[in-house]
């Protein structure tokens, strides 16, 4: 692997590690939590077994040392001194362990005779100064040597020094190795640690990352049937857990109570406004003693009655879509006669431009022939509504694989783009004050989005302030199965 490669795979790690999520913050307090352990106890472990072996060497060396007046004593009393001192060095000197006698003006009285075999040993002990040296451990090239220096009173001076070194080095490199295993099986088990920690932690926190997975993909239609899986979670994690699912019922059942209420309303409104409303157009077209007031009034009264009855049919099918009783009866048909028809009952009651841009061969699509009359009618009312009465409305016709796509454009005012995300909501409207002069409800081009999904197409919206809006929509022709 090259070395971008290999950035480029950290950068991505990076990008996706989230140091302010709980399952970050969790892993790493436990880790930093078992480093601070597993080392303090590595350390103590170390030092005490570093504290047990000087120990041991410390206590040899300096019995050594202690006893080495007795030795000489003892030889003295058949030998000369001089000769009972080397006896003495001899016989305590063994392959690790060497000894040496200098006087106060540091000249060599007696040495054991294998530090001729060891230079690197004679070299520091002859170097000392002739004074006493604490217990210590020295390094000396690869070897490490226990050294100890005390006072020597021997018949013709009395302020000679002993010294006593004991090679300690197998001892101290066993010991570093046992160091160096030990930091490394304490590094492999904080790793351990952490990966176990990581799984557990994410296996723990599962449930909130579905909670947040399901909050941005749940719709209404959905709240019946999403439920969390509980499991065996933590107490605090199933308690939450419980009550998401709680309220996820909750909500359900408000919203069917909502989607009931809706389609009543719509349904109980719609026949007795239709009544008053042909009652009003009735009384306008027979009645001709009606002053200009009246006339008026009653215009005024049959118009708003019409807005009423437009309003409660788009309610009562929006509500019939959300409980799944909003029929289409699919069939082939011809897309171009469709819209030339449409095109012509908007030209009658409209004296806009509308033009038609189709290419030579016919478009055969599979749709509800009402329900895309429908379509088209909301979106060129829109279209009229939103553009000035001198910009033409263009119908644009083209198919692309298996889909034939509507293209209804005009040169208005345009959509800001923060609202274009929007615009398909039930209920609302970006300007509120162009909305209100234009008479809109806010629920045309909801309509528009529920027939044309339930078709089994799409739409979509371009559009750029002060140079117009395109609204695209997108349906399966006639071999698209």
């Amino acid at each position: 692997m090259s070395a971008n490669n290999l950035l480029n795979l950290v950068r991505q790690a990076g990008r996706r590690l989230d140091l302010s999520s709980l399952q970050f913050r969790l892993t790493a307090g436990v880790t930093a939590l078992a480093i601070l352990g597993l080392g303090s106890v590595a350390l103590w472990a170390s030092w005490k077994m570093q504290q047990i072996l000087v120990g041991s060497h410390r206590q040899y060396v300096e019995d050594i040392a202690d006893r080495f007046p007795q030795d000489i004593e003892f030889y003295s009393k058949t030998i000369p001194m001089p000769t009972g001192l080397q006896t003495a060095i001899n016989n305590r000197t063994t392959p690790n362990l060497f000894l040496l006698v200098k006087r106060p003006d540091g000249k060599v009285i007696a040495q054991s005779s294998l530090l001729g075999q060891n230079n690197d040993v004679a070299a520091t002990l002859t170097s000392l100064s002739g004074k006493p040296v604490e217990t210590q451990v020295y390094q000396v090239g690869e070897r490490y040597l226990m050294l100890y220096g005390r006072p020597l009173s021997l018949q013709e001076s009395m302020n000679n020094t002993l010294y006593v070194a004991q090679d300690v080095t197998w001892d101290q490199t066993m010991f570093l190795t046992l160091v160096r295993s030990l930091g490394i099986a304490t590094l492999l088990s904080i790793l351990v640690m952490l990966l176990v920690m990581a799984l557990y932690v994410q296996r723990s926190l599962r449930p909130l990352r579905q909670i947040s997975q399901m909050t941005q993909l749940i719709s209404a239609d959905d709240l019946g049937q999403a439920q969390l899986q509980l499991g065996n979670l933590p107490s605090e994690v199933r308690e939450l857990a419980q009550m998401f699912n709680l309220m996820l019922t909750r909500l359900s059942q408000a919203w069917e109570q909502q989607r009931q209420f809706v389609s009543n309303v719509s349904h109980e409104l719609r026949t007795p406004l239709t009544i008053v409303q042909g009652y009003l157009q009735s009384t306008l077209r027979r009645s001709t003693n009606l002053t200009q007031t009246q006339r008026e009034a009653l215009e005024v009264a049959t118009s708003e009655a019409e807005r009423t009855v437009r309003l409660l049919q788009d309610l009562l099918n929006l509500a019939r879509a959300d409980s799944g009783f909003l029929y289409f009866h699919v069939e082939v048909f011809g897309l171009n006669e469709l819209v030339s028809e449409v095109i012509g009952m908007a030209r009658q009651f409209s004296d806009r431009v509308m033009a038609i841009e189709a290419g030579a061969v016919p478009i055969q699509v599979r749709a509800d022939r009402d329900a895309l009359k429908q379509v088209l009618i909301n979106l060129i009312d829109n279209a009229v509504k939103y553009s000035a009465p001198d910009r033409p409305i263009t119908l644009n016709i083209k198919q692309m694989d298996d889909w034939a796509i509507i293209e209804v454009c005009d040169r208005g005012y345009g959509i800001p783009l923060q609202q274009q995300t929007r615009i398909f909501e039930r209920f609302y409207r970006g300007d509120i004050a162009r909305t209100r002069a234009t008479d809109s409800s806010g629920l045309g081009l909801s309509i528009v989005k529920t027939l044309v999904e339930g078709m089994g197409g799409s739409v979509t919206v371009r559009s750029k302030l002060g140079e117009g809006s395109t609204f695209t929509v997108t349906l399966p022709l006639e071999a698209a199965q």
